[in-house]
């Protein structure tokens, strides 16, 4: 009997053991699926590769994960999708989105570096345009809001003693600023990469860049609940972005025409664009001590109303790499 009771104790123990493991499989399962954002200006060519060849797809193929892309030019926008649960990953979106989307409230994890893209931002007026940021006053200005773009607007704009009740403002993404811009709807232009080589041969002028204004820099943004859950699949994006930059470093004339042919631009141009990204895995200490002075230019424009602590929001993985 008690040989028994000893069987039927280990039974019980076992088939609870076995409940409680199913249980927890069940709880923390592989996702079916990763949404990542698809941003290819400005000239972002490792997720150009990445999308183009496929490198996602044959990363998670055996785990039978199905990879969503979903184009989102906009950093406040890709912040909104990831706090709404429908983006996952933000394969490039600038440090400033991230600032005042984990100020406001939103928590936006970076993962990884991306690129420094410090001449490829900036201001574009038409042909009749104003000549100076001064000739900005009463302007109307296109652009996406809150983004580095927007950063560097405010800090032009501030270089000449004004602010942005000095001009009318809409905020729109990078095509159809453009298109504004074209129509004459808009004085200036908030513009990246392609579109201000594309602009200038339509005849428009380059007010400013990103220099002397602000440190542009792209990064991987992560949803933190996805983080929480998933850490192993966010080292093995950033593994798959890794893998890309080295294909284009090894073949990159062949990946220079895949990139030129995505933004519709010459080879020359590719390869301006190119060699003016900076990409990189890591931020420096350098990158995180201009976060911090974003963080305080961001406060004294009333742009964000409360300081926010980088280390609470950058992951180990991307620094130090």
């Amino acid at each position: 009997m008690k040989k028994n009771g000893i069987f039927i104790i280990l039974t019980v123990s076992a088939a609870l053991f076995l409940f409680v493991s199913a249980g927890r499989a069940e709880i923390n399962p592989k996702p079916t699926a990763i949404n990542v954002s698809y941003v290819t200006s400005p000239f972002n060519l490792p997720i150009i590769i990445m999308k183009e060849q496929g490198l996602l797809e044959q990363e998670f193929e055996d785990d039978e994960i199905t990879i969503n892309w979903h184009e989102i030019t906009s950093g406040a926008r890709q912040a909104e999708a990831m706090a709404a649960g429908s983006l996952d990953i933000a394969s490039v979106i600038n440090s400033t989105s991230v600032v005042l989307a984990n100020a406001a409230g939103n928590q936006v994890l970076i993962a990884s570096g991306f690129s420094r893209p410090q001449k490829t931002f900036g201001i574009m007026t038409g042909p009749n345009g104003p000549q100076t940021i001064a000739e900005l006053r009463g302007a109307k200005v296109a652009g996406p809001k809150g983004t580095v773009l927007h950063q560097i607007l405010i800090a032009a704009l501030a270089s000449e003693g004004l602010t942005e009740s000095d001009i009318e403002f809409f905020s729109m993404g990078l095509p159809q600023s453009r298109a504004a811009l074209l129509d004459g709807q808009v004085d200036a232009a908030l513009q990246a990469a392609s579109l201000i080589i594309r602009n200038k041969e339509a005849g428009c002028r380059l007010l400013a860049t990103a220099e002397g204004y602000a440190i542009p820099k792209l990064v991987v943004g992560v949803r933190p609940e996805f983080w929480n859950e998933y850490p192993e699949l966010i080292s093995r994006y950033i593994s798959v972005q890794e893998k890309a930059m080295d294909y284009i470093e090894l073949n990159t004339e062949e990946a220079l025409a895949i990139g030129a042919a995505e933004h519709e631009i010459s080879m020359d141009d590719a390869r301006m664009l190119y060699d003016w990204s900076d990409f990189t895995l890591s931020l420096s200490p350098e990158d995180v001590a201009s976060m911090n002075d974003d963080i305080r230019f961001l406060l004294r424009q009333g742009m964000i109303e409360r300081e926010v602590n980088p280390d609470d929001f950058i992951l180990p993985s991307a620094l130090g790499r």
